[in-house]
């Protein structure tokens, strides 16, 4: 199932995203939280999780990790910019049921571990575990995206397509 976010249609250079999680991309619209659902933080998908282990879903650069551990955004080798936020509401687990292993600035391959995340933990203490993945700046970079929903693997299959400025 495809849903598409469009712009205007300029340039025709296409980048394709592997997924970042094992699990089941649905569209942001499933997410529990409106500034994700209602697309307010940009277009992209969000992912339940069925293994607690984040990964680089292209070559490129981190350019930032929450303090908690919970969310943490890579810019690609394109310049697209990605958020990958674990869980709802999960910054007030401060940190507890998440082991980063990237800091700002590293250069990571695709594939490479990010951040590990302990499922039941997070939902033990209330929290969904349902995980956006956002472009934050396709207002500026990207003319559409579009996604992919179904069963996913970390490192496999492609779950964002963007057609780029």
């Amino acid at each position: 199932m495809f849903s598409k976010w469009k712009k205007k249609n300029t340039e025709k250079q296409a980048v394709e995203i592997a997924s970042p999680l094992t699990g089941e991309a649905v569209a942001l619209t499933q997410v529990p939280d409106e500034a994700f659902a209602g697309g307010h933080m940009g277009p992209g998908l969000a992912i339940e999780p069925s293994e607690g282990r984040l990964v680089a879903p292209f070559d490129g650069k981190v350019v930032h990790v929450i303090k908690s551990s919970h969310a943490l955004m890579i810019e690609s080798t394109t310049g697209l910019q990605f958020l990958f936020h674990l869980g709802i509401n999960t910054v007030s687990l401060k940190g507890e049921g998440f082991v980063t292993h990237v800091v700002a600035g590293d250069q990571v391959k695709a594939g490479q571990l990010l951040i590990e995340f302990d499922i039941a933990k997070i939902r033990a203490a209330g929290y969904p575990v349902i995980s956006p993945i956002i472009v934050t700046n396709a207002e500026e970079a990207a003319s559409s995206v579009e996604i992919v929903t179904g069963p996913v693997t970390a490192g496999g299959n492609v779950v964002l397509k963007a057609v780029l400025q």
